[in-house]
């Protein structure tokens, strides 16, 4: 395979070792050790042989998350993801990527969206009620414009309380998170990401709603010498935690038990983890998961529910029942697409909220 002399270090560091097959949370999930870090290196140690073809193995490469819950988790320093992604990009060259993935790839290539969607009226709508000019842009990222669109207006609305003025994009190019994650750092992901980039470069700030956004805005952007430079692109949490702090946002703290649902991408790939937490100790009781920060439990997302939606259920089921085992009656979510996966199987004695939606609720 042409992978990094690294990612086949890390494919035979990790085929023989079981130190992280305990916190995957599709292995958890599916209960089948072909999911977890050691059993996928073991299967591509095969492939780097020639003992296996990567075409009869790829399906395997999909069911990771890229969560990177195996890295966090590992002792001596590798780092899966990074395989998994180098694999990724390997198939997509060599027309060995699932048809399931190719019809994601389609959908991006024609209608400028993993889903294949063409319309969002709740954001349509948003956006005729803003100004079109403004030095401040709120961007929604495809997730939430099509998966959650209600956590959009939620923000909007929190930022109009706050006293702060933005607009938002009709046409909101996509950041390159989806490609990424479907076929890693080809040029059709750069080259998607940098029309993103030149978008932003006309504001002086751009709010991020979507952790998988920001994350790789802050980290691949500026690795492929993309980042708009004179653009100060911020997470929405870090904003709200802002206008609770300077006193533009006085929440009444509820009387709810309520568990906070950690990005992956804020805590592991961005270090943030306090934002979240602290709106959420500001606007109710804070009962802090089993595994959370950095050691945190993913619940699903939007994109591998578009191909293995069973599993991706039983995922969030999973991160519901973590919430249950520590009374919380309310679970606030960090990822729009997390927000939407779990919401999909909340139980009906809990809640959920997104962090907007939190803050919203308590002023």
């Amino acid at each position: 395979m042409l992978i990094s002399q690294k990612s086949k270090e890390t494919i035979d560091a990790c085929r023989f070792c079981w130190m992280c097959r305990h916190i995957c949370p599709i292995g958890n999930a599916t209960g089948q050790e072909r999911n977890t870090a050691r059993a996928r290196a073991l299967t591509l140690s095969l492939v780097e042989r020639g003992a296996v073809r990567l075409a009869d193995v790829i399906d395997n490469v999909y069911e990771c998350a890229l969560c990177g819950g195996c890295t966090n988790n590992c002792m001596t320093g590798w780092d899966p993801v990074k395989f998994v992604k180098e694999v990724r990009r390997e198939a997509a060259m060599n027309d060995e990527t699932p048809e399931y993935i190719n019809r994601l790839i389609d959908n991006i290539e024609s209608t400028g969206n993993v889903y294949g969607l063409t319309a969002s009226p709740e954001i349509d709508k948003l956006c005729a009620a803003l100004p079109t000019v403004s030095d401040t842009l709120l961007y929604i990222g495809t997730d939430t414009r099509y998966k959650a669109p209600q956590y959009a207006l939620d923000a909007a609305a929190v930022l109009q309380k706050g006293g702060v003025g933005f607009t938002v994009m009709r046409d909101e190019p996509d950041s390159g998170a989806a490609l990424d994650f479907l076929v890693g750092e080809t040029e059709e992901t750069r080259e998607t990401a940098k029309k993103c980039a030149d978008a932003l470069r006309s504001y002086k700030c751009v709010i991020v709603l979507d952790p998988a956004d920001i994350k790789l805005m802050k980290h691949e952007w500026r690795e492929w010498g993309i980042y708009p430079d004179g653009c100060e692109i911020v997470t929405f949490t870090s904003v709200a935690v802002k206008l609770i702090d300077d006193g533009n946002l006085t929440p009444n703290r509820l009387p709810v038990a309520t568990a906070y649902q950690d990005s992956f991408a804020l805590a592991r790939d961005l270090d943030d983890i306090n934002d979240g937490r602290m709106i959420v100790e500001a606007c109710a009781e804070l009962r802090e998961m089993l595994l959370n920060r950095k050691e945190l439990i993913w619940g699903g997302n939007t994109l591998m529910a578009e191909y293995m939606p069973d599993v991706i259920d039983k995922v969030a089921k999973n991160r519901w029942a973590n919430a249950a085992h520590v009374g919380a009656k309310l679970l606030c979510v960090a990822s729009p697409s997390e927000y939407a996966a779990m919401s999909k199987v909340k139980p009906d004695d809990m809640e959920i909220m997104s962090v907007p939606e939190l803050i919203l609720a308590s002023i």
